[in-house]
Parts: structure tokens; C-alpha cells; sequence
């Protein structure tokens, strides 16, 4: 054989064991492959042993010492799993990775859009300093130096990367980058499924809930307690939240409807207050202003919070991250749902699209309660009517029973504690009918004219009705009215007669709280049968 046959016959013999080092390869990674695979089969929506194999495949056919996978939610990574990390650093790499991502050049430029990144010795990197605790840790315990990574993306979306370390310098092969891009697809493969899982899982628990929900509200015709606690327990359910409150809005202030799950001091301080205003800077201010939701990612860091009295929520809530939508009816703010977490982890779109259901769903509850609540009204007044002009009927010439029977009505219709129909002559006032405290029925049992600064001189001067807090008139008799009586809040309708003065209803509450629109119309509807009646009676 001459010697130009030799070197063929090694030539040769090169390049089977090339290619059966290849080939070697290739089975190797077909072998991984359906490892990986099987294992993604074997475990529908868990991660941690589909990255498990990753790793350990990885690690196997590219020469990597240890390895690590992370996942991105858009703002942060967080770890994965990891495999042969040095104990030294196990616990460093446990830790999420937050912007900025400071001397951390891998990560800066896996975020900025590249696919594949190597560093060949980090100890060149400029991060490789003091004040750089993680690379110095990764080098100096953990004998890091070659290190790949490769993102992953679904399209242009990043939710990750496959990090391998070597504890030489020793680059990354083509075939190796390659085959831990394989393994990078497995990687997206398996976080999609998990995430067609979750969000099929979550669309089943939310049109569970919201059946339940909806069941509630059928159940409970007008009575919202129920209806706003299922719904906050289902919320606080799916959104992941410890605790949380529905609120209603008067059009000023959000006062509470409905607590879940509050902390007892909290609680406690929360349920001493009567109403809160919409302070600009919180989430409450950010709804009263017209925004679609609000979310703090930490209360604990907003002047909003921690400057004002809502810092107990931080204090004895235990809340740090909050959001909140709002109940809205077209453009009625009717109130709002804040929930909160008692750690800084921001609520997703998701959740928040969770909650703004919920939300439409206790809209939908408010205006079946209104609609019931107005038809109830309706017929109360009708029946109030029809047994007023039952007693205008069956006494005639009469007056006193049905002055009476006005008030009794008035008192059960619109939440009234002490009122009195008084006639008017033209100087002074006389009762007819008073119900009421004892002692503001002897002081007002003789005729009386009112003085410069009572309010019945609005009706005198030709107002149809008027109410005040009487504790806030300068005028003796209304003082005593207050102070007798502990009257506050008072109504008065006019009596009238082609503009004329005739008479006065008075309704008064123990309380400061105005009377509705509807109150007003009912009162004056009661005033006109008063007229009707007297005129009947005169004619008699």
C-alpha cells in the first residue's frame, strides 16, 4: 500500500468517526428531544420537571457544569429551576432579577431583543467589580466562567432564557448553541401549554363563579349584602388577594357596602368611618376621576398613603399592592372594588379583567335592587294615597284624621322621626297635627309666627319647599326644635293656592341626611290632598 493510500485510508477513517460522532450526536439529541417531550406529555401545567429535564439534557450533551432556566413576566425573571448550581450561590440565584438590570449584561441584552448571548469570562465583564455582589458571587464561589444563554420567545414576546455555565473558559460549539436553541422551543412549548391550561382553567373557574355569582343575585331580590359578598369572595378567589371592599358613591364620597378577609384592625378602623373622599394620588381618586381601573403596585411607597390617615391600610392592613375598577351604570359612578395583597406583586391584565366582571356583574345587582326598590316605592305610595283619600272619604268636613293619616304615611314612607301639618293664616302658623317628642308637641300647640331667619320664611316668600340642618339656624324656635327635640335634618312643603300660602308639612330627621327628589314629590303630593281636602271641606 503506498503512502498516499495511507493517508486515504485515514482520511477515511476520520471522517466515520466524524460522522459517527455525529451521528452519536444527533441520536443523543432525538433521544433528549423525546425525553423532554415525554416528560411535557406526562406533566400538563407543571413546569419545574419539563425545565428539570431541560437542564439536565442541556447540561448533558453541551459540556455545561450547571445551568439555570428563568421565566419573564414582562417585568421581572424569575427563577424556574436550576441544576448543580454550587450550594454557595443556590440561594443568590433563587432571588427574582428586577430592573434595573445593572452590570448584568446578559440580561440587558437577552431584554433588548438578542436570541443567543455568550460571555466568554465574566471577570472581563465591567460588572466584575465591588458593588456587584451577583456576578462576583457567580465568579468567586460559584467558579463561573463560560456561560450561554439563549432566550425564549413565543414570536417577539420574551418569557425566558436557558442559562449554561461552564467553570472553564471554553467557548460554546455551533452544534452546542444550536442544540440548546432546540431545547430553548421545548421550553416555549411547554410555558404555552401551561399557560392554554391556566387560562383554560381560569375561564372555567370564572364562568363558575360568575354562575354562582348570578345565582346569588336571583336568589336575592333586592338585597344586596349577599350579592356583594359572593362577589368579593369570588375576586379575592381568582385575583390571588388577601382581602378586599365594595364600595358605594354618592356622588362626593365612597362609603363601604361590603368587607372580606380585612384584618381585624383594620377592619375596626375601616367600619369607623363614615366616608371616604376620593384623595387625589390613590385608587379611589384615580376611579372618581374617570379611569377604567387603578392599580399601586406599593401603597407602602406613595405620599398618597403613607402621608395621610389611609397609611393604617399599610399599618394595620397589611396592604401593599392595590387595584381597584369601578361600578359604573354609562357614565353614574356608582361605586367601586378595591382589592389588595399584603406583598408588592402587581395584579395582571388578566385579574384585572377579572375583577371589572365582577364589577359589571354588582352594577347589574345595584339596578335590579333600584328597579325593585322603585316599583316597592311606587306601590307603597299608591297604597299610601289611595288610604289617605280612604280617610279623606270617611271624614268628611273632618280634617284632624286625615292630617293625621298624612303624617303616619309620611313618617313610613321617607324615614322621618318627627313632623307636623300647620296652617297658615297669613301672620302665623297654627298645628293641626304633630307627631313626634312629647315636648316639641306642647311647644308648638299655640299659634306662632316665624322669625326673620326661620326657614319657613322661604315658603312665606313663595319657595314650594325647603329644608335645613336646624341646628344650623340662627332662630329661637328652630334652636328648640334642634335642642328639644334632637331634630336635625327638616322639610318643609308648602301648602298652596293659586301661589297663595296656606299651610306648611314639616318632616324632620334625627340625623343629618337630605331628603331624596322622590321624598320631596311625595311630601308635596300629600300637601296638595291636604288642600284638595280642605277645600272639600270648606265646601261642606
Amino acid at each position: 500500500m503506498t503512502a498516499s493510500s495511507d493517508e486515504e485510508m485515514g482520511e477515511l477513517r476520520r471522517a466515520n468517526a466524524e460522522l459517527r460522532q455525529r451521528l452519536d450526536e444527533v441520536l443523543a439529541r432525538e433521544a433528549a428531544t423525546a425525553e423532554v417531550l415525554q416528560v411535557i406529555n406526562s406533566s400538563p401545567g407543571d413546569l419545574t420537571p419539563v425545565f428539570e429535564a431541560l437542564l439536565d439534557k442541556a447540561l448533558m450533551l453541551c459540556g455545561g457544569t450547571f445551568g439555570i432556566i428563568r421565566t419573564y413576566d414582562g417585568n421581572s425573571f424569575h427563577l424556574g429551576a436550576m441544576r448543580e448550581v454550587p450550594l454557595e450561590i443556590a440561594e443568590l440565584m433563587k432571588q427574582p432579577r428586577r430592573p434595573p438590570f445593572t452590570g448584568m449584561v446578559a440580561l440587558e441584552r437577552i431584554v433588548a431583543g438578542e436570541s443567543v448571548v455568550e460571555i466568554g469570562d465574566p471577570r472581563d465583564l465591567t460588572g466584575y467589580r465591588p458593588g456587584a455582589p451577583t456576578i462576583q458571587a457567580m465568579v468567586d464561589h460559584g467558579g463561573a466562567r463560560t456561560g450561554l444563554w439563549v432566550a425564549l420567545r413565543k414570536d417577539a414576546e420574551l418569557l425566558g432564557f436557558i442559562w449554561v455555565y461552564r467553570q472553564e473558559i471554553r467557548p460554546f460549539t455551533d452544534r452546542q448553541i444550536a442544540l440548546l436553541q432546540n431545547f430553548a422551543s421545548q421550553a416555549v412549548i411547554a410555558i404555552q401549554n401551561v399557560r392554554l391550561i391556566t387560562e383554560t382553567h381560569e375561564a372555567l373557574e370564572q364562568q363558575t363563579a360568575t354562575a354562582e355569582v348570578l345565582g346569588v343575585i336571583n336568589s336575592s331580590p333586592g338585597d344586596l349584602v349577599p350579592v356583594f359578598d359572593a362577589l368579593l369572595d369570588k375576586a379575592l378567589d381568582l385575583c390571588g388577594a388577601a382581602f378586599g371592599n365594595l364600595w358605594s358613591f354618592d356622588g362626593e364620597r365612597f362609603r363601604t357596602a361590603a368587607l372580606r378577609r380585612v384584618p381585624e384592625a383594620y377592619l375596626e378602623w375601616q367600619l369607623s368611618r363614615e366616608a371616604v373622599p376620593p384623595r387625589p394620588g390613590t385608587v379611589l381618586g384615580h376611579i372618581a376621576a374617570g379611569k377604567a381601573f387603578a392599580q399601586i403596585p406599593d401603597a407602602a411607597s406613595e405620599d398618597a398613603y403613607m402621608t395621610t390617615d389611609a397609611r393604617t391600610l399599610v399599618e394595620l392592613g397589611g396592604g401593599r399592592t392595590v387595584v381597584g375598577v369601578p361600578l359604573r351604570k354609562e357614565t353614574s359612578l356608582l361605586g367601586a372594588i378595591t382589592i389588595f395583597r399584603q406583598e408588592v406583586k402587581p395584579f395582571t391584565e388578566h385579574q384585572i379583567e377579572v375583577l371589572q366582571n365582577f364589577a359589571a356583574q354588582a352594577v347589574v345587582a345595584m339596578e335590579n335592587a333600584r328597579l325593585l326598590t322603585e316599583t316597592r316605592e311606587a306601590l307603597e305610595q299608591q297604597t299610601a294615597t289611595a288610604e289617605v283619600l280612604g280617610a279623606i272619604n270617611s271624614s268628611p268636613g273632618d280634617l284632624a284624621p286625615v292630617f293625621d293619616g298624612i303624617l303616619e304615611k309620611a313618617h313610613g314612607l321617607c324615614g322621618i322621626t318627627h313632623g307636623s301639618l300647620q296652617l297658615y293664616d297669613g301672620e302665623k302658623f297654627r298645628p293641626v297635627a304633630i307627631r313626634g317628642a312629647a315636648l316639641l308637641a306642647e311647644r308648638l300647640q299655640q299659634s306662632w309666627s316665624p322669625g326673620p331667619n326661620h326657614p319657613m320664611r322661604a315658603l312665606i316668600n313663595g319657595d314650594r319647599f325647603a329644608q335645613f340642618d336646624l341646628a344650623e339656624i340662627d332662630d329661637p324656635i328652630a334652636r328648640a326644635v334642634a335642642e328639644l327635640g334632637g331634630v336635625r335634618t327638616t322639610l318643609f312643603v308648602a301648602l298652596q293656592k293659586d301661589d297663595a300660602l296656606l299651610g306648611v308639612i314639616s318632616a324632620g330627621r334625627d340625623e343629618v341626611r337630605p331628603f331624596t327628589d322622590k321624598q320631596i314629590a311625595l311630601l308635596q303630593n300629600f300637601a296638595a290632598q291636604c288642600h284638595r281636602d280642605g277645600e272639600r271641606a270648606a265646601a261642606r
